[in-house]
C-alpha cells in the first residue's frame, strides 16, 4: 500500500507569518490537532495542539505571536508514493506521531501514527474473518472412515 492511501484527512497548511491564535482557530474549526507550516510550496514545521500549550500558553506567550516562532523542526517527510512499511519505519526511527507527506518534493498531506492504527486493525479484521467463519461453521466430523 502506499502511504497516499493511508492518509485520512487532508493536511492543512498555513503561512509561517500567522499569529498562533489564528492557527489555532483553524485547527479547532477543522478538528484537527496539527497543521502544517508551508513556505512557498516547502514544508517548513509542524505545529501541534501540544505545541500550543507546551510552547504558547504554559510559558505565557502572547496568541499574536508568529506561528514559526513555536513549529516543531525538523519535519520528517515520506513520498506520497512510498510504501506504507516506509513511514512506519520513519515513525520507529524518530519517535514522532506525525509525518509530512510529500509529492514532487511538495506537501500534499500528513499522515500520523492513528491513520496505521486504523490501517492496521483493518488489516487484522480481515485476517480473522475467515477465522470467525471457521468458528461459526465449524466441521462436523465425517460419517466417512478416515482413510478409504
Amino acid at each position: 500500500m502506499r502511504t497516499i492511501e493511508a492518509v485520512r484527512r487532508s493536511g492543512i497548511g498555513v503561512g509561517p507569518d500567522r499569529s498562533v491564535a489564528e492557527v489555532a482557530a483553524v485547527m479547532e474549526q477543522s478538528g484537527i490537532g496539527s497543521v502544517a507550516v508551508i513556505d512557498g510550496t516547502t514544508l517548513i514545521g509542524i505545529v501541534t495542539d501540544r505545541d500550543l500549550v507546551r510552547r504558547v500558553l504554559a510559558v505565557g506567550s502572547p496568541p499574536d505571536g508568529r506561528v514559526d516562532a513555536v513549529m516543531s523542526t525538523p519535519v520528517y517527510v515520506v513520498d506520497a508514493d512510498a510504501d506504507i512499511h516506509e513511514a512506519l519505519s520513519l515513525f520507529r526511527s524518530h519517535a514522532v506521531r506525525r509525518l509530512g507527506v510529500v509529492k514532487d518534493g511538495e506537501f500534499v498531506g500528513m499522515i500520523t501514527v492513528d491513520d496505521l492504527l486504523v490501517e492496521l486493525v483493518r488489516d487484522l479484521g480481515d485476517l480473522t474473518r475467515p477465522i470467525g467463519e471457521e468458528v461459526r461453521h465449524a466441521q462436523r466430523d465425517s460419517k466417512l472412515p478416515a482413510t478409504i
